[in-house]
């Protein structure tokens, strides 16, 4: 139940996308469809090889850690390029602690990971190098609890941390690129034709390359995915998810296969045909859960001392149920108990926010959110969850006043809740009470100060003032989370137009530049960089900072260049 989208060479994944002749559409089938030529059909071992120890296989030659993580940094800036992922920093909270939940009790919770969410409503999930793991909107709408998004994740940590995606890509490196060529030389005839005909031969080419990549990958996923299902549950297990979640997934899943005939963005994805949820794979996961209730539960205990590190399976006592990661801890008295719920395990409330805000932010439009919501009320399928939904999609649509009514009358039911509150308090700006809203957002930085989400929503409603005032607020709000979001687009676009407002040219320069080098565009983020290093007024340290950047980017744009890619924007220049 993985794309594996991840052995990209760095010159083939930007040169892929210099096809500004297909329409938007056939480009994001286009990225796909050369993701899985790259990747997908070399992405899993045979059964022989899910055998061998990992000493045993070459794959780990291939690439490096440090390249695995670079082809995953770019998979992710492409995406991001082509406005395909979604960038709201209450859903990426949400999305990391639950999946960083779920890393830190797999079968090697040092391994690094990055979750990010797909702009898309299809039904998938995917597992590249270097531990990037995406989950499309689609699939959290089709779940019903946070269980069951859960399992999915914690399938495709199985197959990072199993190796899958690795050991494929020996494979990928002899099969995909014959295949990749063969598309790019078909799609590159029919975008030259004159005919009105064209972009739908270059969609059949395009299906065509991924139909016969997707064949090859049949033989070679049965092994993998029965694996990362055994290894994912127990994952789900460790980490005090419901193991039930599971095959509960797999059941929505083979119910939208099968009954799913809506538009393009709805359609469930062919993926599901070729990793069928079959219900073999149902009840397999059925019993699985059932033994691991049997069983009881087992920690994997690490003790790091400056001589060594010890890691052991602890077996947590009672058996009779599978106990919630944290319940128990060797180290404490055998009667004493901690409550799941306690450490906030399960928070099904919260689960509901993010998953309603994910529906309103993946719409088309915020009429058509609206309107979806109006449907679901109609039908009497409108719960709490639901009229978040509907606050916010009418936030976003400009009613301000009536969204305010909204949130606050859902704060009397959930005091103190963070997502309602930072739903207030922007519907209250929004509606022209600014005293009001900045109060609350000053509140909430007391409750939870450096809390990225409150700090970002709180900037962009400070930045739509565009006074020097409200820009320097800003900046004091975001500088302290400049560090950890490096890697942060949104982050960074939001601190640059706040610089820009408090009149801080230089630091908005940088954060431009870094924002264009986070989505995909490294020789716009070098020339940016470049002309902000002839200002006159630069400091000893802005220009060191401004050097190490160009530094550190300048071997990634020369190797685009020498395979020919260049910007389509500074070309035209």
């Amino acid at each position: 139940m993985t794309i594996n989208a991840g052995f990209t060479p760095p010159a083939s994944v930007p040169g892929m996308l210099r096809l500004p002749a297909l329409p938007r559409i056939a480009m994001r089938t286009f990225l796909f469809a050369a993701a899985l030529c790259l990747a997908v059909a070399g992405s899993h071992a045979t059964a022989q090889d899910s055998r061998l120890p990992d000493i045993g296989s070459s794959a780990g030659t291939v690439l490096s850690p440090s390249q695995q993580s670079e082809y995953g940094q770019m998979l992710l800036a492409q995406l991001r390029h082509y406005d395909m992922v979604l960038e709201d920093p209450l859903v990426d909270q949400w999305l990391r602690t639950t999946g960083t939940r779920l890393a830190a009790s797999s079968d090697q919770p040092r391994q690094s990971f990055t979750f990010f969410m797909m702009n898309d409503r299809s039904i998938n999930a995917f597992a590249t190098l270097g531990g990037y793991i995406g989950l499309n909107v689609g699939l959290v709408l089709t779940a019903e609890t946070e269980d069951e998004v859960a399992a999915v994740l914690s399938h495709e940590i199985a197959h990072v941390t199993q190796n899958h995606v690795l050991r494929g890509a020996e494979r990928a490196q002899r099969d995909s690129i014959p295949i990749l060529l063969a598309m790019l030389g078909a799609i590159a005839v029919a975008s030259s034709s004159d005919s009105s005909s064209s972009g739908n031969a270059a969609m059949a080419a395009i299906a065509s390359a991924q139909g016969l990549a997707i064949q090859r990958q049949i033989d070679y996923t049965r092994s993998n995915e029965s694996e990362a299902d055994r290894l994912g549950m127990r994952t789900l297990a460790r980490s005090g998810f419901d193991v039930d979640g599971m095959a509960d997934m797999f059941e929505r899943m083979q119910a939208a296969s099968r009954t799913n005939q809506g538009g393009e963005r709805e359609r469930a994805p062919d993926y599901l045909r070729t990793h069928p949820v079959t219900t073999t794979r149902i009840s397999e996961a059925r019993q699985r859960a059932e033994q691991l209730r049997d069983s009881g539960a087992s920690v994997l205990a690490t003790t790091s001392t400056p001589e060594a590190i010890r890691t052991e399976r602890i077996a947590v006592p009672g058996g009779a149920a599978v106990a919630p990661a944290g319940t128990f801890n060797p180290l404490l008295p055998g009667s004493l108990r901690v409550s799941a719920a306690g450490l906030g395990y399960g928070d099904s409330t919260e689960f509901g926010w993010a998953r309603e805000r994910m529906r309103v932010l993946s719409a088309n439009t915020t009429g058509a959110a609206i309107r979806e919501y109006e449907r679901m009320r109609s039908a009497g399928d409108f719960d709490d969850a639901k009229r978040y939904g509907l606050a916010l999609a009418r936030l976003r649509a400009g009613e301000g006043a009536a969204a305010a009514s909204q949130f606050a009358a859902l704060l009397q039911d959930y005091p103190g809740d963070v997502w309602l509150t930072l739903g207030l308090a922007e519907a209250e700006a929004r509606s022209g009470r600014n005293a009001e809203a900045d109060a609350r957002f000053e509140a909430l930085l007391q409750r939870m100060p450096e809390h990225r989400a409150v700090a970002l929503t709180y900037a962009g409603v400070l930045a739509e003032r565009n006074t020097p005032e409200a820009g320097r607020r800003a900046q004091e709000l975001l500088r302290p989370l400049l560090r950890p979001a490096a890697d942060d687009p949104l982050f960074q676009r939001t601190f640059a137009r706040i610089s820009e407002i408090a009149g801080d040219p230089v630091r908005a320069g940088e954060a431009y530049a870094e924002a264009a080098f986070l989505s995909g565009r490294a020789e716009q983020a070098l020339v940016q960089l470049n002309t902000l290093k002839k200002r006159d007024d630069l400091d000893y340290y802005a220009r060191a900072r401004i050097d190490a950047r160009i530094a550190a980017i300048t071997p990634t744009v020369l190797e685009l260049r020498r395979q020919g890619v260049r910007d389509e924007d500074l070309r035209r220049r």
